[in-house]
């Protein structure tokens, strides 16, 4: 498989940020993008909508389905997977990309907080796995990618935010078992994680531009779920992705291309394993 012409993937978040930038890269070879996401009006915070990132995907090319979608809601959930097979006539991918996060600890993280963190990445990736799987089954090559970290255990990951961790790593236990369970169907479930940080609206309302400015593009994320998705899905299944690893080992050496400001240094992401280096060169002040 070379591309992902008239595939069509069911993407939750894609309103913005790594989704939107997700659709847009599937879009440029031709794909049918479901745009699952709530935002339907302007936010006043955050950029974009299902209806501006439908544009923008029929614009890189593809054909687009912006659907009301708050991954919470299992009926919201279903009902925007059959319509997404109704119109396309079928799924061939699954992306689960939605999440919400708190970096706060024990004390400073309330319920609802909590709460709505495990909604959205542990229950909801599950939810959106569980429900797009009937279809995945009778696709040519099915793909579900979490956009989740490797599963590290050290505490250093844990200590500071350990609502967040807990909920971040539900995300990527559905990728383990998922990928024993459905197997013998063929269907790849893998994670996708960026070394660095990466220049979306969650990064703005963490650390603003002077963070954002050591920070990676979205495009980063998408070029590698790129080569995850166009990849032999009985072959490649289970498997904790770095995002520049993978595309290291699709032959890409300079990645200051990347960067949102090739004279800064980068900020690394949280959850890096220490046994997952990065590329020779890739890191430093985005120069090779």
């Amino acid at each position: 498989m070379t591309d992902l012409k008239n595939k069509t993937l069911f993407i939750t978040g894609a309103s913005r940020g790594i989704g939107l930038a997700i659709a847009e890269r599937a879009a440029a070879d031709g794909a049918n993008i479901a745009i699952a996401a709530k935002t339907d009006q302007p936010h006043p915070k955050l950029p974009g909508t299902i209806h501006t990132a439908a544009k923008a995907v029929e614009a890189a090319g593809g054909k687009a389905l912006p659907l009301v979608c708050d991954i919470r809601d299992q009926e919201q959930v279903q009902r925007a997977v059959e319509q997404t097979a109704e119109h396309f006539g079928g799924i061939d991918i699954c992306i689960n990309n939605a999440s919400a996060i708190s970096l706060t600890g024990t004390l400073d993280t309330p319920a609802k907080r909590y709460d709505l963190m495990h909604q959205v990445n542990a229950r909801g990736t599950y939810l959106v796995s569980q429900a797009c799987i009937p279809y995945l089954k009778k696709a040519d090559n099915p793909h579900v990618l979490m956009l989740s970290p490797p599963l590290d255990l050290q505490p250093k990951w844990f200590g500071p935010h350990v609502a967040y961790t807990m909920a971040k790593y539900g995300m990527s236990l559905c990728v383990l078992g998922m990928a024993e369970e459905f197997a013998d169907d063929g269907i790849a479930f893998n994670a996708l994680w960026p070394r660095t940080g990466i220049a979306t609206a969650a990064i703005d309302l963490i650390g603003g531009q002077e963070l954002r400015e050591h920070c990676r593009t979205p495009d980063i994320v998408a070029d590698a779920a790129y080569v995850i998705l166009t990849r032999p899905a009985g072959e490649f299944s289970g498997h904790f992705c770095m995002d520049d690893l993978i595309l290291a080992e699709a032959g890409i050496t300079d990645f200051s291309g990347y960067a949102v400001d090739p004279g800064k240094d980068l900020w690394p992401d949280f959850f890096i394993p220490d046994d997952m280096p990065a590329p020779p060169g890739s890191m430093g002040n985005g120069h090779q």
